[in-house]
């Protein structure tokens, strides 16, 4: 199952999870100190950065199938990556908020353009389907290694260097990426699609540049002004359903138009999910800041906003434990679908937050909150995390028709950014005001409040997440039926 390519491919991702997650995790305290925003823009900011790069999966998973291939916008986003994080030093350097946003508009704009390349080349490595959804987990763990390193250190890394070397730190990472992948060419360009392996034409570069520079302007834009952005996330987020739903109802055949449809209801539940996950460097981030105080067991140092590093110590654990736990349940011919999957992991999600909210209603006149309750909440959300982050990707390039496979799977992007968005419009409504002081009873009645109401729309999603599943056993039943009715009438 294992081999050269996709070891090398893990590599370059833990690469991705060592340089993003190190500048995510020192972005909030990076625009609150040093570039003197505020808790609600800070939030808004951090957000957008985790959300918008994955709606530019669209742009990425069109020029992926089009323009160049996935090998080649592959290794353009880890160059550009490079490029980003690099502008963030200079804007750090000199406190500089335009080249701080052109440099986190690159590196979203880089991540847009890997997430469907990175799928698709990745499953062509493996050699069977059942090996690339056995070995996925285990590359979202390897992932998850990256980011739970950059995610501990960093913070206590720029406590001593400051915030330019934490991304100097990010920019030569993403280059050790580009430098493998450039090194592992023939290797994964032989194993590509048809468009890896044919040279790419002058008219398909000045497309690819012309689209590109657009796309890192308009981000540029949305990090300036996050009211107009946030609405051009929905506008863009809504452009990609409808043209998916066009593809649907008039571009394929009815048998894979009922597979489509599918995969719009697994974006529906995708969607809710993650304002879930959002939460984590926005809202969470922020009540750890406030509130997180103390060693870790008493003898583990760990900053206040590095507490997300917990999300990827548990998925680091999850991914295997997954693809364990399904693979011998399958093996005993127990088999679930990937939306009782999705409702497996809203059940671990209402658990997770309703420690959160507990944790704040009951919080003491000291207004403290240990590292422990903070473990404890990763760890649900965690493998809730790994169960959709993985099955879903699986799903859809399991019923995705193969001409418009990197745009399905950019569908996924789609929902991750227009739920990371949602989720911090959501988050902006505890942020205390600037000078506003903390206090016990804005804790228990806003914090606590605010995750009481996402306890509760949890377990209502458990509900209708089961409900769907048996609408797309239904539906993919159906399309079965078409195939064979159309063969019948070959």
């Amino acid at each position: 199952m294992w081999n050269r390519r996709n070891l090398s491919m893990m590599f370059c991702q833990m690469m991705f999870g060592l340089s993003f997650y190190g500048v995510m995790i020192i972005l909030t305290r990076f625009f609150l100190e040093d570039l003197s925003y505020n808790e609600a823009d800070t939030m808004m900011v951090v957000g957008a950065f985790a959300a918008i790069g994955p709606l530019f999966g669209i742009a990425g998973g069109v020029i992926a199938d089009k323009f160049l291939g996935a090998y080649r916008s592959l290794t353009i986003s880890f160059a550009a990556f490079a490029g980003g994080y690099a502008l963030l030093v200079f804007g750090a350097t000199t406190a500089n908020v335009a080249l701080a946003l052109v440099g986190i508009a690159l590196a979203s704009y880089s991540r847009g353009l890997m997430f469907p390349s990175y799928q698709s080349l990745l499953k062509r490595t493996f050699t069977s389907e059942e090996n690339f959804e056995n070995g996925y987990p285990v590359n979202y763990s390897v992932n998850n290694v990256g980011a739970l390193l950059s995610q501990y250190f960093f913070p206590l890394i720029v406590l001593v260097t400051g915030f330019y070397f934490g991304f100097l730190l990010s920019s030569l990472m993403a280059l050790a990426g580009f430098i493998v992948l450039f090194g592992f060419r023939r290797a994964l360009v032989s194993v590509g699609a048809e468009i890896d392996q044919q040279p790419v034409s002058i008219k398909n570069w000045i497309i690819y540049l012309v689209i590109s520079l657009a796309m890192i302007g308009l981000v540029f834009f949305m990090f300036s002004d996050m009211e107009i952005g946030q609405n051009l996330v929905y506008a863009i987020g809504a452009i990609a359903l409808l043209y998916f739903v066009y593809l649907m109802l008039f571009r394929v055949e009815r048998k894979e138009s009922w597979s489509m449809a599918t995969i719009i209801i697994m974006m529906i539940l995708t969607t809710a999910f993650f304002v879930y996950y959002g939460q984590m460097m926005t809202s969470m981030t922020m009540v750890s800041i406030n509130t997180m105080r103390g060693d870790l067991f008493g003898f583990i140092p760990i900053a206040p906003e590095a507490s997300m590093s917990m999300n990827p110590l548990w998925c680091m654990v999850a991914g295997p434990v997954i693809a364990f736990l399904f693979s011998s349940l399958e093996k005993r011919n127990i088999h679930f679908s990937a939306a009782t999957k999705v409702a497996f992991a809203f059940v671990l999600t209402a658990i997770a937050f309703g420690i959160l909210t507990l944790a704040t209603l009951t919080i003491g006149k000291d207004m403290v909150i240990r590292p422990e309750i903070f473990l404890v909440i990763h760890f649900f959300q965690a493998f809730a995390e790994v169960i959709v982050g993985t099955m879903v990707v699986a799903f859809i390039l399991s019923v995705a028709p193969k001409h418009i496979e990197n745009f399905s799977v950019s569908l996924f992007s789609v929902a991750i950014a227009l739920s990371g968005i949602v989720g911090a419009v959501f988050s902006t409504s505890i942020a205390l005001e600037k000078g506003q002081e903390l206090t016990q009873s804005f804790i228990q009645q806003v914090y606590g409040g605010y995750f009481k109401t996402f306890t509760i729309m949890a377990v209502i999603l458990v509900i209708v997440a089961f409900v769907a599943s048996a609408l797309i056993r239904k539906m993919l039943a159906n399309g079965k039926k078409s195939e064979e009715l159309a063969l019948s009438e070959a």
